[in-house]
């Protein structure tokens, strides 16, 4: 017995060696392909800086037009997007326009994948456009002239699409949101409907605890700072900037978890790496212009939703003008753009969703859980889930009466009641929202309210004696050599140039990876030291998540008081005791048009035949569930199909809708009452015309409780009955 004692002791440490062992191989053999791939990524920079027109599109392209050719030139571009083998384009169904973000990171992140925005709506048969933009800024360029080239890009798309059913779809993510935004309330006769992805277009909006980007400018002092590394730059505003502001959100994944992905998984995750880093790192300039107007009129000044903003025409910019649907796509995830961020211009603007529908609005928004700020419109999941649904349904978004809806989306499956009428994984549908929807989420309160106007002022005067005190000085001592050199030297960039071929070091890497390569021993799965680093590098993440949290409310501690101060709001002109809402009034102008609108609907109450009657009667009977579902529009599209003597254009059938719906909400009796007189004398013509009504209903789901109710009256007001052979409630209608 005595000579077993010694046996396992020294079986354990003999297992304890090899294992130490073998993790050692193959942690030595990860650091240096580890390296290689930080030398790929330093050279992959180098080459991609260096082209002239450098992008990540994963599309082949025809230039369509040179924004630098224009009579205001501008360093955007917009390009067709070559359809790749296999798909096919129907060209009557409208163009897609996907506009690229400018916000310091290089083109072409829409077209990234084959799963992205372009991918899924070409793969829904739609024409595809792409605006995107060159490194450098043209001289003079603002937002302003960015603006007016890209409605000239947009009316190039339509020109070239006359046949097509629709105005283009215009998808703008991040910073292309907002630009977007504004180009439609100037000229809303080009659009389409409009999606904004990721857009921040209430910038002081959020909740205590979260979304610290919001305190950033205040915590500055304001814009002084935006001005000096413009003037720094020689009139230039170096992107790389905002790059490290998106980075500094999340310093675990900057700092430890974007490297350490690499290194764990240096086998299979090089190409993804090296992929994502060509867009992250190609930086570009901005113009010293631009850049003001960004942070002074948009993040501290907030000034979109409250309409404060004026083109040098005079032209207001007021987003109540657009009268294409509006889109919008944001997520909880996300700590740049946070959905209060995204959504809460709608209640600057509006009262109530009967104000929305005063406008002639169609606002449908959707709220991932989870995903990130460039998830949103990168992420291959979101592309294949939202971005498709969003892109298969396009028409049904921009026939939807006026209000405000939640777009939903449920997974299409053997028990979907009609999935035959459905496309690819998910049913969407809208339901409709109020704004206590909007306010459920969250939001500032007018203490709240009354901190960011004091935050702005304390900007402008800060701003004011930057310019008049400091500016001049800096303008005179910076030349463009300098400027370049330091924009040479920004850490962003300087990571990469350190570790590319230039360094006479990562040659020796780049032989010494190749024998790691070709001697190659991965470590097991099992292997304890490889645990044990796993637990070490959560904890990583985990402390530096902390530290993060600590700093962040730290910011939000210091924002709130030294913004809460009722002397420096008194000092800045703010009123210590003010409730006033930034919630805009209707414009008289606009309310006289509404009266005459409304006088003129009224009047049209009993004009009509036997489609008005229809569509009155499925609007009715439809609104009481309360939503639209994407499988009543196709059943709608496959009776337009085959009915070729009652086939009206999209525009047409958008009209018609709205019409209906708004007599219906102005009296509904009325309405009603009017039903019989629209109709034939024909009852075979009114029972084709009532099952169709019936089929649509259908489709989505078992006609029972209040809408087989209102079927039931309708039916009557069509002069029939549910008896012999008059009109015969199906096996998916349940009188109530």
């Amino acid at each position: 017995m005595s000579l077993d004692k010694p046996q396992f002791p020294v079986d354990a440490m003999s297992g304890m060696v090899a294992n130490a062992v073998e993790y050692m191989v193959d942690a030595g053999q990860r650091s240096v392909l580890f390296f290689d791939i930080m030398r790929q990524r330093g050279d992959q920079y180098r080459d991609h800086v260096a082209e002239t027109a450098p992008h990540v599109l994963n599309y082949a392209a025809e230039l369509i037009i040179d924004g630098r050719k224009l009579e205001q030139p501008v360093n955007y571009v917009l390009v067709r997007i070559i359809p790749p083998k296999g798909v096919e384009i129907d060209l009557k169904r409208r163009p897609f326009v996907v506009v690229d973000p400018r916000a310091g990171h290089g083109p072409g992140i829409g077209g990234f994948k084959a799963d992205s925005e372009i991918g899924v709506a070409m793969k829904a048969g739609h024409p595809c456009y792409f605006i995107g933009f060159l490194p450098e800024p043209m001289p003079g360029q603002t937002i302003e002239r960015i603006a007016h080239a890209e409605a000239i890009f947009i009316e190039k798309v339509i020109e070239r699409h006359t046949e097509a059913d629709g105005k283009p779809c215009v998808i703008g993510n991040c910073q292309a949101g907002w630009a977007i935004m504004i180009l439609a309330s100037l000229r809303p006769e080009l659009f389409g409907p409009v999606i904004i992805a990721g857009a921040p277009l209430a910038y002081w909006a959020g909740v205590h605890g979260k979304y610290p980007m919001r305190y950033s400018g205040g915590l500055l002092g304001g814009s002084w700072l935006t001005a000096l590394s413009s003037d720094l730059g020689a009139g230039k505003f170096d992107g790389a900037w905002l790059v490290q502001n998106f980075e500094n959100q999340n310093p675990s994944n900057t700092l430890w978890t974007k490297q350490y992905n690499v290194y764990s998984k240096v086998d299979t995750e090089a190409d993804r790496y090296l992929e994502f880093e060509r867009w992250w790192g190609g930086h570009v300039n901005l113009n010293a212009e631009e850049i003001q107007f960004i942070v002074d009129e948009l993040f501290i000044g907030n000034n979109l939703a409250a309409g404060n903003i004026k083109m040098s025409d005079g032209t207001t910019v007021d987003l109540r003008n657009i009268r294409s649907p509006i889109v919008v796509f944001c997520s909880k995830g996300d700590n740049v753009t946070p959905p209060q961020q995204a959504l809460d211009w709608i209640l600057d603007l509006y009262a109530n969703v009967d104000e929305i529908r005063a406008y002639g609005q169609t606002i449908v928004y959707t709220v991932h859980e989870s995903v990130g700020h460039l998830g949103i419109f990168v992420s291959g999941g979101v592309a294949k889930k939202e971005h498709a649904e969003f892109s298969s349904n396009i028409d049904l978004i921009d026939v939807l009466p006026p209000g405000l809806y939640e777009a939903t989306f449920e997974a299409r499956g053997p028990e979907t009641t009609n999935d035959d009428l459905a496309v690819g994984q998910w049913v969407m549908r809208c339901e409709a929202r109020t704004l206590d929807d909007i306010r459920a989420m969250g939001g500032n309160s007018p203490e709240d309210e009354r901190r960011f106007e004091t935050a702005k002022r304390v900007s402008e005067k800060n701003l004011d004696a930057y310019r008049k005190f400091v500016q001049p000085w800096v303008k005179s001592m910076v030349t463009p050599q300098v400027a370049e050199l330091m924009r040479k030297w920004h850490p962003l960039r300087l990571q990469y140039d350190a570790f590319s071929s230039r360094n006479p070091v990562m040659k020796a890497v780049e032989s010494m990876a190749d024998k790691a390569r070709e001697k190659r021993k991965p470590v097991t799965a099992d292997n304890p030291f490889l645990a044990f680093q796993e637990r070490m590098s959560k904890q990583i993440v985990s402390s530096l998540d902390q530290w993060r949290d600590q700093q962040e409310a730290l910011s939000e501690a210091m924002f709130l008081s030294i913004y809460g101060s009722p002397a420096l709001q008194a000092a800045v002109g703010v009123d210590p005791q003010s409730e006033t809402s930034r919630r805009r009034e209707m414009d008289p102008k606009h309310r006289e048009l509404l009266q005459a609108r409304i006088a003129e609907l009224k009047s049209k109450i009993g004009s009509g035949g036997l489609r008005e009657a229809a569509i009155r009667a499925l609007l009715y009977v439809g609104s009481a569930r309360g939503m639209v579902d994407e499988r009543s529009l196709e059943a709608l599209r496959r009776l337009r199909q085959t009915d070729e003597a009652s086939r009206i254009t999209l525009a047409e059938f958008k009209m018609l809708v709205r019409e209906q719906f708004f007599m219906l909400l102005l009296d509904r009796e009325a309405a009603l009452a009017a039903i019989p007189g629209l109709l034939p004398d024909n009852k075979d013509e009114r029972r084709r015309a009532l099952a169709a009504v019936q089929e649509v209903l259908s489709a989505s789901a078992e006609i029972s409780g209040e809408v087989a109710k209102r079927l039931k009256q309708v039916v009557e007001l069509f002069g029939l009955d549910d008896r012999g052979n008059t009109v015969a409630f199906g096996s998916k209608a349940k009188a109530s």
